[in-house]
């Protein structure tokens, strides 16, 4: 059997408040998600705020750690490992969309595409071929020396898409990618989101959008810190 793309097994998350000492029980935001994500599938975490959606894909995208339990991430046990480790491993294996586009506004769409590629040793000139493929891939071949100011909502956001995919990340990390966009450009970002899917990738995406989350093959559903549903969309 193929191992799966992220297994989390029990894992929970609590934030420690005032001094952070024993007397300080904290916020238990993750009371024990078990989970697994096979290769190739793309699933939705949904919920409201504070069903915990968020900070799962944080510990999934090894941007925060949980406070116990096991999570592997393409059969490596990325529990234990250390800061260096752990980044080694998400530039690797994860790309990232975020609803807030985080380009860098004096850089053109093609630069900040390759951005993620510069401290992975690989030749600038392989760098940019790879990027100017994935400005095409996205459809914005035309725009590629437009700085950010220049592209509308829908635009930046194939940009972010683009640098996402920079790496050829075996897994694309999502969260409410289409929350500042029209319902029309939402559409349009959810098509390049299933053209990446078809190619193979692995996609977990955060939404509070019941119509987003039907575009995914697997619904996971959260409230108040655990799975309250697992259903195929």
């Amino acid at each position: 059997m193929t191992q799966p793309a992220i297994s989390l097994k029990d894992i929970t998350k609590t934030f420690l408040q005032g001094k952070g000492d024993e007397s300080d029980p904290g916020i238990k935001v993750l009371k024990g998600i078990t989970l697994d994500v096979a290769q190739g599938e793309f699933i939705a975490l949904q919920g409201t705020s504070g069903s915990g959606k968020s900070t799962l894909l944080h510990i999934i995208g090894l941007l925060d750690r949980p406070t116990a339990g096991v999570y592997s991430l393409l059969g490596r046990d990325a529990s234990n490992l250390d800061d260096d480790q752990q980044s080694d491993l998400r530039n690797r294996a994860l790309g990232f969309v975020f609803q807030s586009f985080y380009l860098i506004s004096y850089a053109t769409a093609l630069e900040n595409v390759i951005l993620p590629g510069l401290y992975s040793g690989r030749p600038r000139a392989e760098l940019t071929a790879r990027a100017e493929n994935l400005m095409e891939r996205v459809g914005l071949a035309d725009r590629m020396h437009f700085k950010p100011s220049r592209l509308s909502g829908g635009q930046q956001q194939r940009v972010a898409m683009a640098r996402a995919l920079l790496n050829d990340p075996r897994i694309l990390l999502a969260d409410e990618p289409t929350g500042q966009l029209d319902s029309h450009t939402s559409g349009e970002i959810m098509k390049l989101f299933h053209d990446v899917h078809r190619a193979g990738q692995t996609i977990v995406l955060v939404t509070h959008d019941e119509d987003v989350a039907r575009e995914a093959d697997r619904i996971i559903r959260l409230h108040d810190g655990r799975i309250a549903e697992d259903v195929k969309a």
